[in-house]
């Protein structure tokens, strides 16, 4: 692969409602042309993932951009991935559980992919070009979507696979239920009752574990963070992603180019 063609990869970002992606240019972590987004099939299924996967890279490279011909890619998902293989299935079907998804999506473009989580992708790119570019110490990246994604940072390495979104809190066995951006929905709360009965325990509680050096809150609700960042009450610094929802793409393309397993 020539060094011009490491400049641009494709990052391409799996959420519960909507697959979003586009070429992003790894040396300033800035999007080329524009973002493409297709929605998540019901149920999401394997094999409905995959095509959709396959149709959105599609239109992202059938814009007219004066780029290499081969792009790498680099693809997010809310699972747990171990060696290229999804463990978990947070809003996705079960049947993700232990398959080769690595491998699947390759198969499915025609070309090798890096595959991470998707909370861990969004870290990894706020690291790199966001809030906590050029920090040292302990960053602790939170999503706040359809669930609630975790990934921590520790002088610009990730360590990947925390889902401290699926904590016991409160008598919830499985926290993001009640806690995410969905979950407000779902309870009819404002966003101020959200982050007042919701996410300061939950951020005290992470306080209490991980005692990490700042937060960064990412995730769609990031981009009206005055409407809930005010009211979490917790000691330690709370920073609203610089990336807002494309921290996702970013991260995934990032780590495609850099050839993460």
């Amino acid at each position: 692969m020539t060094a011009e063609a490491t400049r641009y990869a494709i990052g391409i970002d799996i959420g519960g409602t909507g697959i979003k992606g586009a070429v992003v240019n790894v040396a300033d972590g800035t999007l080329v042309g524009e973002r493409c987004k297709v929605k998540t099939p019901e149920g999401a299924s394997i094999t409905e993932v995959l095509d959709a996967v396959a149709t959105l890279r599609t239109s992202i490279c059938s814009q007219a951009l004066d780029l290499p011909r081969y792009l790498p890619v680099g693809i997010c998902m809310p699972s747990v991935i171990r060696h290229g293989r999804s463990c978990t299935a947070a809003n996705i079907a079960p049947e993700w559980v232990g398959y080769e998804a690595a491998t699947g999506f390759s198969e499915a473009l025609g070309q090798r992919v890096s595959l991470v989580n998707d909370a861990d992708a969004a870290g990894y790119g706020e690291v790199r070009f966001g809030a906590a570019r050029d920090t040292s110490g302990s960053i602790l990246v939170i999503t706040l979507g359809t669930g609630i994604g975790s990934a921590l940072i520790y002088n610009g390495k990730l360590f990947p696979n925390t889902e401290l979104g699926h904590l016991e809190l409160d008598g919830h066995p499985d926290f993001e239920r009640v806690g995410s951006a969905r979950g407000r929905e779902v309870s009819g709360l404002s966003f101020k009752a959200w982050a007042q009965t919701r996410l300061t325990p939950y951020f005290q509680k992470l306080e209490q574990l991980i005692c990490p050096d700042a937060f960064i809150v990412s995730g769609g609700v990031s981009k009206r963070p005055e409407t809930f960042l005010p009211y979490i009450d917790c000691q330690t610094p709370i920073e609203v992603a610089g990336l807002t929802n494309n921290a996702g793409i970013i991260g995934a393309a990032l780590l495609g180019a850099e050839g993460w397993d």
